[in-house]
């Protein structure tokens, strides 16, 4: 098993991010942990499916990157099963599988995000942040609105959504922005063109398919504990509105004690 971890020069006290990159190509392994780790984040490198399966077991991880061609293992694999196993942001990388079928299927498998080769240094770095982000503590004057429904409450300075039995339900960046603009206009029908510019958080094309599948994942998410309920509703033609009454109001300091699922 070819697992090569790496620490950040950081005071070991300091809350470091964990990062795995899943790639069979030693080259691109050591090129992402030297940048990585320049970047205050600790890494494991890892070059098979089964051994980062086998870290995610065994160490607290808080994103993945896998490469979708991992000799004779196919990512997209890799990607479902660590969706439905481990609560943790995937981003997929891929220099070979650029079709839209391909990026939509790993939206579909639990991916947060999909980059292509040859990307940017900092476009990487920037995309992990923003599936980092929402484990971050909330700062000094971020949102501190609550919007509640039917027992649910979503809480956008802690990026968080909470269940009517207390579970925080996980979200990725682009359902967490989805749900963000449903609550800010409920029973408002909104256009794909507007959904689209909610979940887009870089200069990617986004195609509507991918409206599809946020939207399907989304629901599944929400169904959970509501079912049969259905809060996102499509019309036909237009686009898509949420069907509930949503309160919100400002909270200073909220904290909420949550199991994740």
């Amino acid at each position: 098993m070819h697992v090569t971890l790496y620490k950040s020069k950081l005071d070991q006290e300091a809350v470091i991010k964990h990062v795995m990159v899943v790639d069979d190509d030693e080259s691109v392994r050591n090129f992402l942990t030297d940048y990585l780790v320049a970047h205050e984040l600790r890494v494991t490198a890892t070059a098979t499916g089964r051994a980062a399966t086998e870290v995610l077991r065994n160490d607290d991880v808080d994103l993945v990157l896998i490469d979708l061609n991992l000799g004779h293992e196919d990512g997209l694999d890799l990607v479902k099963a660590t969706s439905e196993a481990f609560a943790v942001p995937i981003i997929i990388i891929s220099g070979s599988r650029l079709d839209e079928t391909d990026k939509v299927v790993g939206l579909e498998l639990g991916a947060a995000d999909y980059i292509t080769k040859p990307f940017g240094n900092n476009e990487l770095l920037a995309r992990i942040r923003v599936s980092l982000r929402s484990g971050l503590e909330p700062s000094v004057g971020r949102d501190n609105r609550v919007f509640s429904f039917m027992g649910w409450a979503l809480l956008p300075a802690q990026r968080q959504l909470i269940s009517p039995s207390g579970n925080e339900i996980k979200l990725t960046a682009g359902e967490f922005n989805l749900l963000s603009a449903f609550l800010s206009s409920p029973k408002r029908v909104l256009s794909r063109e507007q959904l689209i510019s909610a979940i887009r958080m870089h200069d990617d094309e986004i195609f509507d398919r991918t409206i599809d599948v946020h939207i399907l994942r989304l629901r599944r998410k929400l169904q959970r504990e509501s079912s049969p309920s259905q809060f996102i509703k499509t019309e036909r033609g237009t686009g898509y509105f949420f069907d509930a009454d949503v309160t919100m109001k400002q909270a200073t300091g909220v904290t909420l004690t949550s199991s994740v699922r």
